[in-house]
């Protein structure tokens, strides 16, 4: 999660979208094509989002999605830049009438770098590792709906539900398909993308190098060399002095003007899905009482912690949902900052001369100026904070795998993510049966807008119970150098597609 730099950076998104299938290609949202091109070009991109690992379901991160994603594995389909679901390596499916079965017919000539080609086998494979005991993927809860995987031959996947899911195509697009024979996932790799894994220095640089036997297009470039950073500053500074060709994420609003006001760079302002949250644990006192969670929330002044982060970017945002959902709805007045309606909350559950929490704090920014200021907030209305610096791993077993806290701080990237308060075992363990009710219904949908319906209830219910504190969405701004084209501007999830990107010579 940024749910992220722990080991679960994409939250799970049960809630399905319509899902728009046409022939491959096309990554959606991206800057235009440039007019010539250097075929050959390495493109360098800086990054704040090392991998942990290469294997996305051992924890590798946000890092490894950015990186491998769509690169270097490739899923049965995949999302787009704007949020769209096209065909990739399955060439065409059907849907029974009891909307249970689902049969795959993968694409012909698809091989894995390694030279294998492509087969039902490892579909198979590479769903049952998602599914496995020990896996880590923010998908396995999604993809539990998977009673049966059969084989009938090498190019066709029959997979049995054990309920209806209208999001089940769009979940398969998180899902890499691996060659089954593959070993050392962790620091090797064998996917069926446009791109191999050249070289990993670990704390400064991986290098993917183009794949001459890729079945579909030829990407854009020769290479691409993902170039980590420790903070904004030395990202900054690289894109300055040509070290690196593209920012994927912005994290220093501060330094824009720079970029803006020169002609060898471009700004550029996209949709984000990230969003910064004051979790409570729902279960344990005091936030089991729902006034002392809507007190908390308004104590805090969102929109003067936006603004002294992120300047006049990002957005408020009232519940889990972005602007880019369906079943999105501004919400940002319920649970408004206001200061005396806090206290009377707090009194009226018992908390008058307010309480003690400690708020567990990811040790990489924003977090800690963010727990510092609603510590500042939240004295206001005679609450204490304790704030509990910790590293990604730590926060990943002891918020997210154990539940051994009160509140924390945490970013949830994924869009279409509001459906985990469906989920009463969640780490937040927020539980309303109508909710959870809502959620069951929305995923067993006939309709797009049955779903949307539903969700919109499940939006305004969250909101309303102050289930978590949405602090604010995070902006999505790419910067680039001027002679680059094709990037991706919005960055769903994490990923970033580069096989598109265009440097002129």
């Amino acid at each position: 999660m940024r749910l992220n730099k722990s080991t679960l950076y994409a939250t799970a998104t049960t809630a399905g979208l319509a899902v728009a299938l046409t022939a491959c290609g096309g990554s959606g949202a991206k800057t235009g094509s440039a007019g010539s091109w250097d075929k050959n070009a390495t493109v360098n991109i800086g990054s704040l989002y090392e991998p942990q690992n290469l294997d996305n379901t051992a924890g590798g991160g946000q890092g490894v999605t950015e990186a491998l994603n769509g690169n270097v594995y490739e899923g049965l389909f995949k999302l787009t830049d704007d949020g769209k679901v096209d065909k990739l390596l399955a060439q065409d499916y059907k849907v029974g009438a009891d909307g249970l079965t689902y049969t795959f017919t993968l694409r012909s000539g698809v091989k894995f770098h390694s030279g294998k080609e492509l087969t039902s086998a490892d579909v198979k494979y590479s769903l049952q590792k998602v599914l496995a005991d020990d896996s880590q993927s923010a998908r396995k809860s999604n993809l539990e709906v998977v009673k049966d995987i059969a084989t009938p031959d090498a190019h066709t996947v029959k997979i049995t539900l054990s309920q209806k899911s209208i999001s089940f195509v769009y979940n398969l697009s998180y899902v890499w398909i691996i060659n089954s024979e593959a070993k050392n996932l962790k620091t090797s790799e064998d996917g069926t993308g446009p791109y191999t894994l050249g070289k990993w220095t670990r704390g400064s640089a991986l290098s993917l190098d183009r794949f001459a036997g890729y079945w579909g297009d030829a990407v854009a470039n020769k290479q691409v060399v993902l170039h980590y950073y420790k903070d904004a500053t030395a990202l900054n500074n690289a894109l300055l002095t040509n070290a690196v060709d593209v920012v994927t994420s912005e994290q220093s609003p501060d330094a824009l003007e720079q970029f803006k006001s020169n002609q060898n760079y471009k700004v550029n302002d996209g949709d984000s899905t990230t969003k910064l949250l004051l979790a409570f644990n729902d279960k344990a006192k005091p936030f089991t009482d729902v006034k002392v969670r809507q007190a908390v929330s308004a104590a805090i002044d969102d929109k003067k912690l936006l603004e002294s982060v992120w300047g006049g970017y990002g957005k408020l945002i009232g519940s889990m949902v972005p602007p880019t959902d369906p079943w999105y709805e501004d919400l940002t007045k319920v649970n408004a900052y206001d200061v005396t309606k806090a206290k009377k909350l707090l009194a009226e559950a018992g908390y008058a001369k307010g309480f003690t929490f400690t708020l567990d704090t990811p040790n990489y920014d924003p977090h800690p100026t963010a727990a510092t200021f609603i510590k500042s907030q939240l004295a206001q209305v005679g609450i204490t904070v304790k704030i509990n610096t910790i590293t990604p791993d730590e926060w990943y077993t002891k918020v997210y795998k154990n539940h051994d806290f009160t509140a924390t701080l945490q970013e949830h990237v994924n869009d279409r993510d509001l459906v985990w308060y469906g989920n009463p075992d969640f780490y937040w363990g927020y539980d309303n049966k109508q909710v959870t009710q809502w959620v069951t219904q929305a995923e067993e949908a006939s309709t797009t807008a049955q779903q949307t319906e539903l969700l919109k209830k499940v939006n305004r219910k969250t909101a309303e119970d102050a289930a978590s504190d949405w602090l604010y969405l995070y902006p999505q701004i790419v910067v680039a150098n001027s002679k680059l084209s094709g990037y991706p501007l919005n960055g769903l999830n994490s990923q970033f597609y580069a096989y598109d990107i265009k440097k002129q010579g």
